[in-house]
């Protein structure tokens, strides 16, 4: 089968590219002394995840327990379950455990440190630390950090802190390379700080664990790090491109889409993939110019970008497309084909149940399968 022969839209991922880019993080953290432990959610794909990995083995970044029981299931077993746990879910955080499954939880409350003691199963839990995102986490300073150790190892013989984790989530606000290096060393420093608070406390912090892509990809140092955890790198995106991640032809995910309506007098082409196939990501909006791709970036079969072509608006099923070059217009004929490259590859794959396998041509190789859902 080939590209063309697929329906529309189709998720289309270049085999090639991941190898590389795995290998290129593997190789970037390995020179740090860091392990890495790839965050699963972007692809949610135990064939990724394997790339990802090297030699298949080793351990994952996880973001729901939908994850946690599909790459059980496919054998790795090794995972840190990178949300703050409610106390709901820790009856089925003890049953993964049950069946086989070396699960890191994370918290920042107190209460759920007590809830985790209650429960009695012997869960392994890191401290969530907010390094400057202010989404979740505690500051590496606070009284809740030795507070939350204490409520969690409250009963003899049930949970343990394993260690620290933090996100610089707000690396995704940097513009270029040297802004995310610098809010990597804050990361850093946050996520030592910490870690050196709880061992002062009585507290072993095996795993001190940092972790997003442009932390990882521009970090200058990640001394007193245990492990990182990027996860968009394994496809890349517009927005690392932006930001100097990576180039253009680094980028393995895009949408295949097909030509459904043209205007001339409007000069607008229409293609049948829209918010909810591409995503309302606008992360490149931030820049300037050409760097700011729309709502993605239109490539020919092959995945060349096509003479600046962006997706300039999104309805649900409807991608817009502005074309001025009456050359190129002619090109876009209703039932053509176009791939297009996403803003932030994590949204956009969450609306696909399989990927389609191309290894640099438009020949479909094979499929591999997504976990979706939570």
């Amino acid at each position: 089968m080939e590209l063309a022969d697929l329906p529309t839209p189709s998720l289309v991922v270049d085999k090639g590219r991941v190898a590389v880019n795995t290998a290129a993080m593997r190789t970037r953290l390995a020179g740090h002394g860091v392990n890495l432990r790839p965050h699963a959610k972007t692809a949610k794909s135990v064939e990724v995840a394997r790339l990802a990995l090297g030699d298949g083995t080793g351990g994952l970044t996880i973001s729901t327990l939908a994850e946690a029981n599909y790459f059980l299931a496919h054998g790795l077993s090794d995972m840190t379950y990178a949300v703050c746990i409610s106390p709901g879910k820790l009856d089925a955080i003890a049953d993964l455990m049950r069946r086989g499954a070396d699960i890191k939880i994370i918290t920042d409350s107190v209460d759920v440190g007590n809830a985790i003691a209650r429960h009695g199963a012997p869960f392994q839990v890191l401290i969530e630390i907010d390094c400057g995102e202010h989404r979740t986490g505690v500051a590496a300073d606070s009284a809740e950090l030795t507070a939350i150790a204490d409520a969690v190892t409250a009963m003899t013989g049930g949970a343990e802190i394993k260690g620290v984790l933090t996100h610089a989530g707000h690396s995704y606000l940097s513009r270029n390379g040297e802004e995310a290096a610098e809010i990597a060393e804050v990361e850093r420093l946050a996520a030592v700080a910490a870690a050196a608070r709880l061992r002062d406390a009585g507290c072993e912090t095996p795993i001190i664990s940092v972790g997003s892509t442009p932390t990882a990809t521009h970090a200058r140092s990640m001394q007193g790090v245990t492990e990182a955890r990027p996860g968009v790198y394994v496809f890349q995106d517009l927005f690392q491109a932006g930001i100097g991640s990576c180039g253009l032809d680094d980028l393995a995910l895009s949408v295949l889409a097909s030509v459904i309506s043209r205007h001339p007098e409007r000069g607008t082409v229409m293609i049948d993939a829209g918010g909810l196939a591409l995503s309302k990501d606008r992360s490149t909006g931030a820049f300037d110019g050409e760097d700011d791709c729309g709502f993605g970036m239109i490539c020919d079969m092959s995945g060349t970008p096509m003479a600046g072509l962006r997706i300039a608006g999104v309805h649900q099923e409807h991608g817009e497309i502005k074309v001025t070059d009456r050359a190129v217009f002619e090109q876009l004929s209703v039932g053509a084909k176009v791939r297009v490259l996403p803003n932030h590859a994590c949204m956009t794959a969450a609306a696909y149940g399989v990927y389609h396998i191309v290894e640099g041509g438009v020949e479909v190789t094979e499929t591999w399968e997504r976990c979706n859902g939570w």
